[in-house]
């Protein structure tokens, strides 16, 4: 379903400002079409699978750390950290940072999750830079769905959330785990990344369970996803979806798992229904974490803009 595994051609740390280095790399096809990976979290980094999603003979695969994660310095999980520098007003500037420093004038973006937050919003800002997209799992930054996957999915999940809500019995859940993430003690930081990430794989119950074993990446996702959460991903409410006009004109595909819990407030339809040069295309029994099925249409997306 992925094309073969595939090494980097060239590699760097780009300074970014504000003591920001953000990790990047290239591969594939250095004449061929440009495309850039904007990872989801936001935290979770860049990987190796992401760059098989496009046939390296035809395209020239962008991706990078985004701010706080994965290589980029500083790191998020370091035992006291300053996240006043990492905003989604930040990470747009760094794509288009990055962007230049590699001399493309116009790439496709291929995102998942929060990455589609980000990649929604780069293209509203900068239309002219974007060739196509493919998302999938697709965000917008509403605080609605924030607050779905907080607060909302409590009772899908009974014993999870109220195990979840043990440290921060009251008031928004993203902005106590953030306090008590950001505690210089070890001893309170690392259990709150513990009990976050226990909550975050149990909004995933098909998934490995797999994804928080490295005790400083477990705490750098949790206090990145906290961080955008409590501010509302420093986004207007509904604004990605009010903005959508902009989007005309660029191409893309929307690949969706019809069990994402995320349906539950139509943030997939919506956006198709705003976005008319998108393609939804709905994955049956597929979860946020994506299938073997999710990963043939995105690879398939990749292919039909090939």
């Amino acid at each position: 379903m992925l094309y073969p595994e595939i090494e980097p051609y060239d590699h760097g740390m780009l300074d970014v400002g504000d003591g920001h280095h953000v990790y990047w790399e290239v591969c594939g096809n250095p004449d061929g079409k440009p495309a850039v990976v904007l990872h989801g979290g936001p935290g979770s980094g860049c990987t190796p699978r992401a760059r098989r999603y496009f046939d390296p003979a035809a395209y020239r695969v962008v991706l990078f750390d985004q701010r706080g994660c994965g290589r980029s310095t500083p790191h998020a999980g370091h035992p006291v950290v300053d996240l006043s520098t990492n905003t989604t007003d930040h990470l747009v500037g760094d794509l288009e940072r990055l962007r230049g420093h590699l001399g493309i004038d116009r790439w496709l973006v291929f995102a998942a999750s929060w990455g589609s937050v980000l990649g929604l919003v780069y293209a509203e800002r900068f239309p002219h830079r974007v060739s196509a997209m493919v998302h999938a799992g697709v965000a917008t930054g509403r605080r609605s769905e924030t607050d779905l996957l907080t607060t909302g999915l409590g009772p899908m999940f009974p014993r999870a959330h109220a195990r979840f809500r043990e440290l921060v019995p009251t008031g928004d859940p993203a902005a106590g785990y953030l306090e008590l993430l950001l505690s210089p003690d070890p001893a309170v930081h690392r259990r709150a990344a513990e009990e976050w990430c226990a909550w975050e794989d149990a909004l995933q119950p098909l998934s490995s369970g797999l994804r928080f074993e490295v005790p400083e990446h477990a705490l750098a996702f949790a206090r990145l996803v906290t961080h955008y959460w409590a501010h509302g991903s420093w986004l207007p409410e509904g604004i990605v979806l009010a903005e959508a006009d902009k989007l005309a004109g660029i191409p893309g595909v929307i690949v969706q798992g019809t069990l994402d819990l995320g349906n539950l407030i139509g943030t997939p339809f919506d956006l198709a229904h705003v976005w008319p040069d998108a393609e939804l295309v709905l994955i049956s029994e597929t979860a946020h974490g994506g299938s073997d099925a999710m990963t043939a249409s995105r690879r398939a997306a990749t292919d039909k803009f090939r």
